[in-house]
């Protein structure tokens, strides 16, 4: 860990509320904890939850594929914690994150979420045309946004060394 994580006791008012509100609906986990010390910073990042939850509502891909997508990111990216919580997500759901049974929309989205990861400055023509074969242009730019986002939240845990949090210990993948 290179920055501690926020401890609430020592928050300021605007931390706190915005620690309490998060809370009410998800939980507060160690990079949470790390960008409450820059609310603004928080805030941003929060706007995960919208994006994913629109992921979730395009037709064909639902949470299920919302989370394969995510998990196909994180993995490509080697974030133990990302990586870590979305395996868990699947395993809790009686997936096998190591050998999945894909839709074609899933295996896409694992395609474009590893790609958006490995050659982001050119996703392959033949990618992006397999993908608009099934998504809209808003769809794309929507499930491009949210890889982006998925990305960064990557980055933060890698560049700030963020600890992995103790409720996902014992579900990292084996190396």
């Amino acid at each position: 860990m290179r920055i501690a994580p926020l401890e609430y006791e020592q928050a300021s008012p605007r931390q706190k509320e915005l620690w309490d509100a998060h809370e009410k609906e998800h939980i507060i986990t160690n990079m949470k904890r790390t960008l409450l010390k820059s609310p603004y910073c928080f805030e941003v990042m929060m706007e995960w939850y919208p994006l994913y939850a629109d992921v979730a509502a395009i037709e064909g891909v639902g949470e299920l594929g919302a989370d394969i997508f995510s998990y196909a990111i994180s993995s490509e990216n080697d974030c133990l914690i990302c990586e870590t919580f979305f395996r868990k997500i699947l395993l809790d759901a009686g997936r096998n994150p190591d050998a999945l049974d894909l839709s074609e929309k899933e295996r896409l989205l694992t395609e474009y979420g590893k790609a958006c990861v490995r050659q982001p400055v050119k996703v392959s023509d033949e990618l992006y045309e397999k993908m608009r074969a099934h998504f809209s242009e808003e769809e794309m730019i929507l499930l491009t946004t949210f890889a982006g986002m998925m990305i960064a939240t990557n980055l933060i845990n890698h560049a700030l060394a963020v600890d992995l949090d103790q409720r996902l210990i014992g579900y990292e993948k084996k190396k």
